[in-house]
């Protein structure tokens, strides 16, 4: 859909205080985070920045009330908006609905335009309703929304594919090295091994063995370069967002092709995991947080690594070596010596690549588009709420919104 935006600053406009026209809905259940699972049936939505926190199979524990609700981070200051069936999730989660005048598409826009100040970990819901917002008229809203959301409803569809891509993938490696149903599995016998029945030909290897642990890098001290901090590493995906610039060379030191592994608690036991492919070519290299160990493929394929890396036991097996003090353990290196993994055929690991290398390469540029949506939306929102570009024009259809 071409859109034909007229720049005009006479739009009909007026603000209101924010209090005056939300109301807070009950909350029945609020899911703690210690029962959030890593999947189910039901998301859980908390005010965490990542839109869905985990999930719960109970249904008995659904938000029961009216759809689609605003989602406002008491202590976070995130805003999501819901239209799905959820659960709630942890405290400090409101959520809101509007008592009249405004389109709660419209609302949630406008709220996310707000420069509203974080003061830490206090509670921020006061400081949202004594704020004000722009209230056009409802025609001006609907059409303001229908814009916005469209940016949005292309970024949903893109991650949507970039789950199924990625449980492609995980699917692949468990059904070929897991269960050993790779191609032509039934001309291969099987041959005892350390760890039970393996396909003849396959070797079991300490994973120390299997890829390079912390591999030596060399990054330029004065340079301006990628940095990826620990927040950057997504939770269940293989994605790395919100790259930095900077100079310097302390830290993990990583290349096209490494998995950046959580080492500290709770980033490990939530799943931080990234795999580098943003790199422009496989000579360039980047630095992150001290708390990455980077993964390295020494028998394997980067592929292989990265999924295995995934693997409940895998990261068990590192969260069982953790030590230090209480809410600061770190895994130690040598725990890579104590897990074992059958190192299948090159000729199985390359026929492996040929699949997911592919898979991988089009979560980066899936993930790249949803970056370049994000940042026209981001340069159109304020624009639009405050009626510096007008829509009363527009020729768009506002009945789905």
């Amino acid at each position: 859909m071409i859109l034909r935006l007229i720049m005009n600053n006479s739009i009909q406009n007026s603000e209101v205080l924010i209090g005056d026209y939300i109301k807070t809905l009950r909350k029945k259940h609020k899911i703690k985070k210690s029962e959030y699972l890593p999947s189910g049936n039901i998301p859980v939505i908390d005010q965490g920045q990542d839109f869905i926190a985990g999930y719960i199979n109970d249904t008995e524990r659904n938000y029961d009330g009216q759809l689609p609700v605003i989602i406002f981070g008491d202590h976070t200051c995130t805003l999501k908006y819901v239209d799905f069936p959820f659960a709630v999730g942890a405290d400090g989660t409101q959520l809101i609905r509007p008592t009249k005048d405004f389109d709660i598409r419209y609302l949630y826009y406008a709220l996310r335009n707000l420069p509203l100040e974080h003061f830490g970990y206090q509670r921020h819901f006061k400081y949202l309703k004594t704020s004000k917002i722009f209230c056009p008229p409802m025609p001006i809203q609907h059409k303001i929304a229908a814009v916005l959301s469209t940016y949005d409803d292309l970024i949903e569809n893109n991650t949507r594919r970039i789950k199924i891509l990625e449980d492609m993938a995980q699917t692949l490696y468990q059904e070929w090295f897991v269960h050993f149903r790779f191609p032509g599995h039934k001309k291969v016998p099987m041959v005892e091994s350390p760890l039970g029945p393996i396909p003849r030909g396959w070797k079991v290897v300490p994973a120390s063995e299997a890829m390079f642990i912390n591999p030596k890098t060399s990054v330029p001290r004065d340079t301006i370069k990628p940095f990826v901090p620990m927040k950057s590493a997504t939770e269940r995906s293989m994605l790395i967002t919100e790259i930095e610039a900077r100079k310097g060379n302390s830290g993990a030191k990583f290349k096209n092709g490494d998995t950046l592994f959580a080492r500290i608690t709770p980033c490990l036991e939530n799943g931080r995991t990234g795999f580098v492919q943003f790199l422009p070519d496989d000579d360039k290299v980047a630095f992150g947080s001290t708390e990455f160990i980077v993964l390295r493929s020494k028998t394997l394929n980067p592929y292989f690594v990265y999924l295995l890396a995934q693997i409940r036991d895998f990261r068990e097996n590192a969260i069982k070596s953790m030590t230090g003090s209480t809410g600061r353990q770190r895994v130690v290196n040598e725990c890579f010596n104590d897990y074992f993994l059958p190192n299948p055929s090159s000729d199985i690991l390359g026929q492996f690549e040929s699949i997911v290398a592919p898979m991988f390469r089009k979560v980066q540029n899936l993930s790249e588009k949803n970056t370049n949506l994000q940042q026209t939306r981001d340069l159109l929102l304020p624009k639009l709420i405050s009626g510096e570009i007008d829509v009363s024009e527009l020729d768009i259809d506002t009945d789905s919104i």
